[in-house]
């Protein structure tokens, strides 16, 4: 009877044990004779190989049916090779398990980073609208702080001309620094036409703000002495405005009779135009002329 260990009992088992049989038995001839061309196991080969396995065992059941069985003993080597693929067989089965779970670790750590890199850039866009805010909060207290600082009478380029030039440039853009550069040259250059000047430009500014009743002092400043400046027809028409806007509607019809003394002669027609209209508009009484 023909009995063979477990792991023999399969075709391919069979076919790796007759493989090293045959490369057993051949190592004697091998080592008398010169090396063999290695064989190129193409498809023709192992269909051949397979083929001549099949004859084997067509004539190992022949002798086992006719009573003659075949004992076949694995050789010792077949059997430590058979044992040490079984050994590597369970480390892969191992390693791979191993390499599972790393997989796994590595998406978690993945998900983990990605979730950490989110709540960064989160915090960095959060620490950078805080230093935004810290920067403009800064610069709001350095200006109110200037805002609020005494005026200074100190000429900051020394002639009158250029400092109303720039006092006038930067209240184009800055309304309240310019209003402090307006209020610098009235203390640094006072009794000049560029002080007055610089008056009539701070009721300007105070008409603008919502501040009439401010205007008034800075127009009745600028007209001191009546200046025959070409600002002073326009600006007399201002001031009149302004009076009326703080019910003073009495000295604003007062304020327009100047200007018909004092400018009107000398004043463009569309300045002449708004002063008509105003006295309309104020019902100032109508202008004594002179008989």
């Amino acid at each position: 009877m023909l009995k063979l260990p477990p792991a023999l009992r399969s075709r391919n088992a069979l076919v790796a044990v007759l493989g090293v049989v045959l490369v057993a038995g051949t190592t004697t001839v091998v080592a008398q004779t010169a090396p063999m061309e290695p064989i190129q196991w193409d498809r023709r080969s192992l269909e051949r190989l397979d083929r001549n396995v099949r004859r084997l065992e067509r004539a190992l059941t022949q002798r086992n049916a006719a009573g003659q069985p075949v004992i076949m003993e694995p050789e010792p080597e077949v059997v430590a090779l058979t044992g040490r693929v079984t050994i590597m067989d369970r480390r892969l089965n191992d390693l791979e398990a191993t390499l599972q779970r790393v997989n796994g670790d590595l998406e978690r750590l993945t998900f983990q980073l990605d979730e950490t890199t989110r709540d960064n850039a989160a915090l960095g866009a959060r620490l950078r609208d805080a230093e935004t805010r810290l920067r403009d909060i800064a610069a709001a207290a350095e200006r109110e702080a200037e805002l609020n600082a005494p005026i200074s009478s100190t000429s900051p380029t020394g002639d009158p001309a250029r400092d109303l030039a720039a006092a006038v440039r930067l209240a184009a853009s800055d309304p309240a620094m310019g209003d402090r550069a307006l209020q610098t040259v009235t203390l640094a250059w006072p009794d000049t036409p560029q002080a007055r000047e610089a008056s009539a430009r701070l009721g300007d500014l105070r008409v603008s703000a919502g501040d009439s009743a401010g205007a008034v002092a800075y127009y009745a400043a600028a007209l001191e002495g009546w200046p025959t400046t070409p600002w002073a027809a326009a600006t007399v028409l201002e001031l009149a405005t302004a009076l009326n806007a703080n019910d003073r509607k009495t000295q604003a019809c007062t304020a327009l009779g100047d200007f018909d003394r004092r400018y009107a002669a000398g004043a463009s027609a569309a300045v002449r135009a708004r002063a008509a209209a105003l006295r309309t508009e104020f019902a100032c009484p109508a202008a004594r002329r002179a008989g």
